[in-house]
């Protein structure tokens, strides 16, 4: 993998990492990105903000938008790189539960 990113990184922010969960706050300038990763954990976000996400997966991209505050989760096994698609800094919080 190269050492040079098309997008800017986003900014995580571990706020606490236990023996029961990790949580993480996710900061996103506009076009920002995670890099891709798989979870290994299942997981649970909060936006912090209004996000428009650009998710992309094995099988292609798709743009979701999540209300501020309106939490979902996931299963660990996820793989993908979350894109910030909106014109706006967004942020989250991911909680992981071990």
């Amino acid at each position: 993998m190269t050492k040079f990113r098309a997008r800017p990184p986003a900014v995580p922010t571990v706020l606490v990492d236990d023996a029961v969960v990790r949580i993480i706050r996710w900061d996103f300038e506009p076009g920002a990105d995670t890099g891709h990763h798989v979870h290994g954990l299942g997981y649970v976000v909060v936006p912090m903000t209004n996000c428009h996400f650009l998710l992309e997966e094995e099988g292609g991209s798709r743009r979701i938008d999540v209300a501020k505050g309106a939490a979902y989760r996931r299963d660990a096994g996820v793989a993908h790189n979350v894109v910030n698609a909106g014109s706006e800094p967004m942020s989250f919080v991911e909680i992981e539960y071990k």
